[in-house]
């Protein structure tokens, strides 16, 4: 009976967690209408199910619908910042504009307006409710420099890396580039801690982010997880070789090379030519290192990555607000390729470029189905690692390196060697727009492009299907292609300055 009853009150917190805002009650020490953190701290010790449950309703965050506080069709967690961010690459192109889900996004109207709630806000609410709902845990854990105990290191381990991813994606939206002294966003360790903080330098944010995801790497070492929603060492490996690799400078890189090096020596094998034509929709596939189950009990329908992606399901894709790759990336796309064919050829058709053959309900009938139960989340798969070390290598001059993780990408999407037989030539900076390029093409509408675009530095220019900006060349750091925060934000916290 006891242990009931204290279910229903951490279903109650976790309830109040997901509805709580980023503004003033944000950090309310103890919320009268929720559960103090102390009492989670006593429940858990009586019933360990208590932690699991909270971690969980952390991970159902990243895809539940309304997560970034808007509520509109758009907002559905981490896929929902994969798309804005491939919009604002450019990879992806807003090819035909009906009910205008992602319009403005493709317009470059919020990154440059901090009062648009799509975008500055929406992404802004949404990671810092992850942070704080981690910042629970760990505080009823003991707090950050808690002893590490059997009982509470792989909800420890979960809960740091967790709140390093979220603000790894903080780091790369809502800041140019890397830069120490630059002052952007608010760092918050402690949910017992109600005051408003400051703006820290990017310097302690990813201080912050590294120190969470070694110590999770060592509190994960031994964990075997059942699910694959859960982060793992492997995990919080490879989102600390991103964290690395943002940086920019050559140590890091090495250190980057070398932590993608460690995730592909656990042996996940590399998406099979088949796989890459596959449907991208079951988390079971083997070179899946992160991904959720979209099942009838998490199926969001409409308001969803797939309700937005999908032309085999009953979607904004298949009935006018298409999403396609760009114009100019597809061309460049090597005719032998059999990523070339995941995208359907046939200009002058409304859905001309969109993915039809790389993201797709397995019973593949147009427009079919709305429950989405059958397509799976994919957040990381292990063919990023092999492409990060081959981009961090060809930046140290270890082009032998790069050249050999590249092909090993490659040998699986060609069938001929002799088709990219061209690699062997490369060296210096045409290997590094190589590997860039092929990172483009082999993770397109995964929510990778835009970070790549930020590590290498590149101007990105806008190909014939874009409805809006089209031809238009920008580099990465102009100021339409970072978010700005958010205008709530700014008016409720004194410490934080409008510009960034």
């Amino acid at each position: 009976m006891m242990k009931k009853t204290y279910l229903k009150l951490i279903l109650l917190a976790l309830v109040v967690i997901s509805i709580n805002g980023c503004s003033d009650d944000f950090l309310e020490k103890t919320p009268t209408q929720t559960v103090a953190v102390s009492d989670i701290e006593k429940t858990a010790k009586i019933s360990p199910e208590i932690l699991e449950s909270t971690l969980r309703g952390v991970y159902t965050m990243m895809y539940n619908p309304g997560t970034g506080g808007i509520g509109g069709h758009n907002d559905f967690g981490q896929k929902a910042t994969d798309i804005h961010t491939d919009l604002l690459s450019a990879d992806m192109a807003l090819s035909k504009n009906t009910y205008s889900r992602f319009r403005l996004m493709a317009q470059l109207i919020p990154t440059v307006d901090y009062t648009y709630n799509t975008g500055n806000y929406m992404h802004w609410r949404y990671y810092y409710r992850l942070i704080r709902s981690c910042n629970l845990i760990i505080t009823s854990l003991g707090g950050n420099d808690a002893p590490i105990t059997d009982k509470n290191r792989l909800a420890m381990g979960q809960a740091k890396a967790l709140r390093a991813y979220a603000y790894y994606y903080l780091s790369q939206i809502y800041i140019t580039e890397y830069s120490e002294t630059s002052k952007v966003l608010p760092i918050y360790i402690d949910s017992e801690v109600a005051e408003n903080q400051a703006q820290s330098t990017t310097k302690e944010v990813y201080d912050l982010m590294i120190k969470d995801l070694n110590e999770s790497i060592t509190l994960l070492a031994s964990f075997t997880r059942t699910n694959k929603y859960e982060v793992n060492k492997d995990v919080a490996k490879a989102l600390l070789a991103y964290v690395y690799a943002s940086k920019g400078t050559s140590a890091d890189n090495l250190k980057a090379k070398a932590l993608a090096e460690e995730v592909i020596a656990s042996g996940y094998p590399l998406t099979t030519k088949a796989q890459a034509v596959g449907g991208f929709n079951d988390v079971a596939t083997p070179s899946w290192i992160w991904g959720v189950d979209i099942n009838p009990d998490t199926g969001k329908h409409l308001h969803s990555w797939w309700g937005q992606m999908d032309l085999f399901s009953y979607s904004y894709q298949y009935f006018g607000d298409t999403k396609s790759i760009d114009k100019g990336l597809f061309d460049a796309i090597h005719p032998n390729d059999v990523r070339k064919t995941q995208f359907f050829n046939s200009p002058g058709h409304g859905w001309n470029l969109a993915p039809y053959n790389k993201f797709f309900h397995p019973a593949r009938t147009p427009r079919g189905t709305g429950l989405y139960t059958n397509e799976d989340y994919i957040y990381m798969r292990i063919d990023e690692m092999y492409l990060l070390s081959a981009e961090m290598s060809a930046k140290e001059g270890m082009d032998g390196d790069a050249k050999n993780r590249l092909k090993d990408i490659l040998r699986l999407r060609f069938d001929n060697p002799a088709d990219y037989a061209y690699v062997d030539a490369l060296s210096g900076a045409a290997l590094q727009d190589e590997v860039y390029l092929q990172t483009r093409i082999e993770l397109w509408g995964e929510g990778k492009s835009y970070m790549a675009m930020k590590r290498n530095k590149a101007t990105v220019t806008r190909g014939s299907n874009h409805l809006f900006h089209t031809g238009t060349s920008i580099p990465y750091n102009d100021d339409r292609l970072t978010f700005k925060i958010p205008q709530s934000e700014v008016q409720n916290n004194p410490n934080i300055s409008a510009t960034n």
